[in-house]
């Protein structure tokens, strides 16, 4: 994995931004400037005042190819990266620029200058270069430096915004975040051959048919793993006899409770593999790489493992986190235009739930998608990651996640899954902000908005003619989501914000309405 370098001017809070992120993260934190006073002895000022800017930048550069390897974690636990905080003119240097881009991601934060000032003027750590009448040296210098800092894609504006916010934006432009409330996992957007220390010793991988075509070979030489077993592609597979012959296919290569399953595929995969993983031998570890648009965003998140009974869907599962996400947004160039249209329907939700921002960019269209995939895997993961965070055990907030679900479920069910899972959840998430607007937890048009933005991807809004009604009123009674006489469900009420509402299962035609 690669260190993450925070650029930009004096004033932009690198070093404090950098400690949260680096916390979040549960990564080392490293302040340059720090490493170079330690090293020399004496302060930033006392080293240009003495031995002037030329000494201070040779000596900028010796520190930076200092912090470069990364750290040892000790015998058979590979190395650890860092986020490191640089000086505001640390790659002004193109050695120090290569070093650091071809050894980590940069992201320049970048304020405006009356809030450089203000926070400047009340900070007590004096800088060099900016030592006189601050109003006058610091517009100069951002001058000077104006076209070093505007070569730099990756840049976040820190203005306006608090700490918490700054990091979260960092965290998703990385496609990095450290998952703590159910167990400590990461979650990672990058190229699985960047990605390094994978647990493949021992270990094997779970995948389907469909997916072994045009993956298994690359994840084998990629991690380094030997081991795999290949299961039928489908929901209709997704059942106990299935995972019988995971738990053998476990025995017969010699898994021990140190071993790791590697589930390699979509959210089928993923929930068969992380159950088979949590009951063998009382549980082992696994690691998710999501193949599919709709495992990356959401199913591989949480840690909810499962199979599918005949009476619905996920009814056997457990709660059993994976040791690590691992998204790849180049896997998801070979899947069919009617797969990703699936997977974003997931990614609509997303934006519905807490992300105006990301249901704006859904309504670009396919095209735009496809062209945008790493954006859209990123913001769509940090919003699940967010809600899962308040509530694993979907005790509360978390069961806004269901929008869509218990219509969509029923729908899919119903269809004996000829409807894809996110075709299934489009439809029943209109169907749900109909509903909401029926009973006024939303305004009217919500569902229009909703309907115009899923047929835009190409997504159903409207249950098939043919699929009897009652059966799906009957198959949403039994969705694991019931509680007694009632059902919780996740219902719209503007862009950005869902309610939890109790409807009475006597009540479900209502739901349904004239669909």
């Amino acid at each position: 994995m690669t260190h993450i370098f925070l650029y930009g001017p004096s004033g932009t809070g690198k070093s404090t931004i950098g400690q949260l992120l680096a916390d979040q993260l549960r990564l080392p934190f490293v302040d340059l400037d720090h490493v170079i006073e330690t090293k020399a002895g004496m302060s930033i000022p006392q080293i240009m005042e003495i031995k002037g800017e030329s000494t201070f930048r040779e000596m900028e550069t010796s520190a930076l190819k200092g912090l470069i390897p990364p750290l040892p974690m000790g015998e058979g636990e590979g190395v650890r990266e860092r986020v490191i905080a640089l000086g505001g003119g640390a790659l002004l240097r193109d050695e120090n620029r290569q070093l650091a881009e071809e050894n980590g991601k940069v992201i320049l934060l970048m304020a405006g200058l009356d809030t450089l000032i203000a926070r400047l003027e009340s900070d007590s750590n004096k800088r060099p270069l900016l030592a006189g009448d601050l109003r006058e040296k610091l517009p100069a210098l951002l001058a000077k430096r104006g076209a070093h800092y505007a070569s730099f894609m990756n840049r976040i504006e820190v203005d306006e915004k608090t700490i918490g916010q700054v990091v979260h934006q960092l965290q998703v432009a990385l496609g990095r975040h450290h998952i703590s409330a159910m167990g400590e996992y990461d979650v990672i957007v990058d190229s699985v051959e960047r990605v390094t220390n994978l647990p493949c010793s021992n270990s094997i991988i779970v995948t389907d048919d469909n997916v072994a075509k045009f993956h298994l070979e690359k994840i084998k030489q990629a991690i380094g793993a030997k081991n795999f077993v290949v299961v039928p592609a489908g929901e209709e597979h997704k059942n106990l006899e299935t995972i019988s012959h995971l738990w053998k296919a476990f025995l017969e290569n010699g898994l021990d409770r140190k071993s790791t399953v590697i589930a390699l595929g979509g959210g089928v995969v993923g929930d068969m593999a992380g159950f088979a993983a949590s009951t063998y031998m009382r549980g082992i570890n696994w690691i998710a790489i999501p193949t599919t648009l709709l495992s990356m965003v959401d199913a591989s998140i949480g840690g909810k493992t499962g199979f599918d009974l005949p009476e619905g869907k996920n009814l056997i599962g457990s709660f059993h986190p994976p040791k690590l996400v691992l998204a790849d947004p180049n896997l998801l160039l070979t899947l069919s235009d009617r797969e990703l249209r699936s997977g974003m329907a997931e990614v609509v939700k997303h934006g519905i739930i807490s992300d105006p921002a990301l249901f704006e960019m859904c309504k670009r269209g396919m095209d735009w998608v496809k062209e945008n995939l790493e954006e859209v895997v990123k913001y769509a993961m940090a919003v699940k990651i967010k809600v899962i965070e308040q509530d694993p055990y979907e005790k509360g907030i978390r069961a806004t996640l269901n929008l869509g679900h218990t219509v969509g479920h029923a729908v899919e069910l119903i269809s004996k899954f000829e409807l894809r899972h996110g075709e299934a959840i489009a439809i029943g998430t209109v169907i749900e902000a109909k509903y909401a607007e029926q009973i006024g937890v939303a305004e009217k048009g919500l569902a229009d908005k909703i309907a115009g933005t899923m047929s835009a991807l190409g997504l159903p809004i409207d249950i098939p003619d043919e699929m009897p009604r009652e059966e799906i009123i009957r198959a949403m009674r039994v969705d694991k989501k019931k509680n007694a006489k009632v059902i919780r469900f996740a219902l719209p009420s503007e862009i950005g914000k869902v309610e939890l509402v109790v409807v009475r299962v006597t009540d479900l035609e209502e739901v349904i309405g004239n669909q």
